[in-house]
């Protein structure tokens, strides 16, 4: 069934208006809910959402894919959700976002760029200099291969 989900929304993203938008995920879960994490390169909004959720759950009906009742919820992942692929982090270019490494160690500060193979965090720091400290701009490039997790921080 997922193999489909993905080849209608495939459909869809070829629709006038959907062209930047791509799967992120797939869940299904207890008592007949299907869950669709959707984004988009100019941002997933409420009512791209509703409409690629009414259009796939006409498919779903259509071919009788899921029971009589069951739930259907698309939405895009959320700010908690680690991101998952390159065009999400290239979307957040300039915001503040924590990275955890394979290796553990855990890295927060601004996504300044993002290259085919890694991106790079800018964050101050405060060393020690003589008996004096003071704060540097470090700049922390990291490769995709060695991200664990990827998580945008919120600003309020």
């Amino acid at each position: 069934m997922e193999h489909k989900i993905i080849a209608y929304l495939e459909e869809i993203f070829k629709i006038e208006g959907f062209e930047d938008c791509f799967l992120v995920e797939i869940s299904q879960g207890g008592n007949h809910k299907l869950t669709v994490f959707l984004d988009s390169d100019s941002g997933m909004s409420f009512g791209k959402c509703q409409k690629i959720s009414r259009q796939l759950e006409a498919r779903i009906e259509e071919e009788g894919m899921m029971p009589e009742k069951y739930t259907l919820d698309v939405s895009s992942p959320g700010i908690e959700r680690p991101l998952k692929f390159k065009r999400q982090y290239i979307k957040n270019v300039g915001r503040k976002m924590e990275v955890l490494n394979v290796e553990g160690e855990s890295y927060v500060g601004e996504l300044t760029e993002v290259h085919d193979d890694r991106i790079k965090l800018e964050y101050k720091e405060r060393i020690k200099e003589g008996k004096k400290k003071k704060t540097v701009i470090i700049e922390k490039e990291i490769l995709f291969d060695s991200i664990n997790k990827a998580i945008v921080k919120a600003k309020f």
